[in-house]
């Protein structure tokens, strides 16, 4: 049966030609896989109610890969054609030519099942002007929400990627990825003193699930709430202090403290502070944590990896013990350990990694009231910035876009300037309270390693670390 990837990619070139060009690549012991992209980009964006100049570009390439042991080869194009595809076989395989040949298998085509989001392009049903329309609309609404409105920037987003993988088996699998997301960010003025608020969200859908009046006007009005919270926080204090840590986005710190470190290269090259601890007990008994790429229209869901292994969920700390890691293919035969759906890559230029999709705390017992009040003195991080992250030793130091006092078991006065200083292991020991109210981010996220940036999602319920250090001018 032809597939749907077939069927496509037929408009650029022959996928059996191709398929069978890269089988030259897997002489001998070497492993790999031949990925071909085709992707459209666009961004749209007004500032100030006025249209600015939109982005659009497409991309389409192929990518070739062949391992043996900790060895790898890779070669990219942006041309699809047969004979650049054997050209980049030779200069893959040259390190094992001497390996004995291998007979190419047979190309076998491996319908995707389960799929996670629907494979229609972000832009179905949307013509330009009606974008152009809906952005101008969510401009209007917060002009007539915010009188004290001095900038708002209103911007849109949306990609479609297709890939083809063929393993070195001789299987090929598909996958047709949308994405898109839409970001309101406001800056607001009273008594001469301006602040600024921003949100997003978005995950693999088209844009008509949050273009909506329903949706999109709610992203103004919490981008409103923000600014205006700010106008009014004062210096963060500093010191040693209880933090509670807001649900949802605030997972971030988890994803870049925690997460990095559990990822296979990191771990096989001994370069993660986890590299020693599998089955040791790394944190509180209340913590679980969870690397799920199998989550239906989230942001960082893949159906498979950049690799053709199909997405799952992986149990990375179990009641605060250490169980499992994140792998690609490489990393993962090397440690004698399973694939985990975990290899990604940005695009065709670039190999994949090992890296997260969607990765959360998993709620625990206690009431967000019963968080906060079990508090005398410290801070409630309802929202993170930015951060910075050591891999190799967990230390982090995140900076908080909003937060506020803990006073007497109280959520009281907003403060700025606050950041939290720490590092993983020893904040996992620390997490003595975890909230029943998970949830997940909005569908923003996205992540850079070794210079490659893929979506991914975050989420935890509310959490109470006992200790940290908070940097503040108070």
């Amino acid at each position: 049966m032809t597939s749907s990837t077939e069927i496509f990619f037929s408009k650029f070139c022959d996928l059996e030609q191709l398929s069978h060009a890269a089988m030259d690549a897997f002489c001998g012991e070497a492993l790999g896989e031949l990925f071909l992209e085709y992707a459209e980009n666009e961004v749209l964006r007004i500032e100030d109610g006025l249209v600015q100049t939109p982005s659009f570009n497409r991309r389409r390439g192929f990518g070739l890969r062949s391992f043996r042991g900790d060895s790898s080869r890779y070669s990219f194009s942006s041309s699809l054609d047969a004979a650049d595809v054997k050209k980049a076989a030779a200069i893959v395989s040259s390190p094992w030519q001497s390996q004995s040949s291998i007979n190419s298998p047979n190309i076998i085509e491996k319908k995707q099942e389960n799929t996670l989001y629907e494979p229609r392009h972000f832009s179905e049903a949307l013509s330009l002007g009606n974008k152009i329309q809906l952005l101008k609309n969510i401009d209007a609404y917060a002009r007539t929400k915010a009188p004290n409105l001095r900038h708002i920037t209103v911007a849109l987003a949306g990609s479609w990627q297709a890939v083809s993988i063929t393993k070195d088996s001789g299987e090929r699998i598909e996958d047709f990825r949308p994405l898109v997301r839409l970001t309101v960010f406001v800056v607001v003025e009273e008594n001469g003193k301006q602040d600024s608020g921003s949100f997003s969200g978005g995950g693999r859908f088209g844009y008509d699930q949050i273009m909506s009046p329903e949706v999109s006007y709610t992203y103004v009005d919490e981008a409103l709430r923000q600014a205006n919270v700010k106008l009014h926080a004062v210096a963060a204090p500093a010191g040693e202090m209880p933090v509670v840590l807001a649900n949802g986005w605030t997972g971030i710190l988890l994803h870049e403290a925690v997460g990095h470190g559990l990822e296979g290269d990191s771990i096989r090259k001994k370069t993660s502070s986890f590299h020693n601890l599998l089955g040791e007990t790394i944190g509180s008994s209340d913590v679980t944590v969870i690397d799920d790429g199998t989550l239906k229209n989230r942001r960082g869901s893949i159906n498979i990896d950049d690799e053709g292994t199909p997405s799952q969920r992986n149990v990375l700390i179990e009641n605060g013990k250490l169980v499992g890691f994140l792998q690609d293919r490489m990393n993962s035969r090397l440690m004698e350990m399973s694939a985990t759906g975990n290899g990604r890559r940005e695009n065709h230029e670039n190999p994949p990694i090992p890296r997260m999709t969607n990765t959360f705390l998993l709620a625990g017992k206690y009431e967000q009231e019963e968080i906060i009040s079990s508090v005398s003195r410290g801070v409630y991080a309802k929202s993170f910035a930015d951060g910075q992250v050591d891999v190799a030793s967990g230390k982090f130091v995140f900076s908080a876009s909003e937060a506020y006092l803990i006073e007497n078991g109280k959520i009281t006065t907003p403060v700025k300037g606050a950041m939290l200083i720490g590092d993983g292991p020893s904040v996992l020991k620390k997490i003595s309270m975890v909230g029943n109210n998970f949830s997940l981010d909005t569908g923003t996220g996205s992540c850079g390693k070794d210079g490659q940036w893929v979506p991914v999602g975050v989420g935890e319920p509310g959490v109470l670390i006992d200790s940290i250090t908070v940097g503040g001018a108070g």
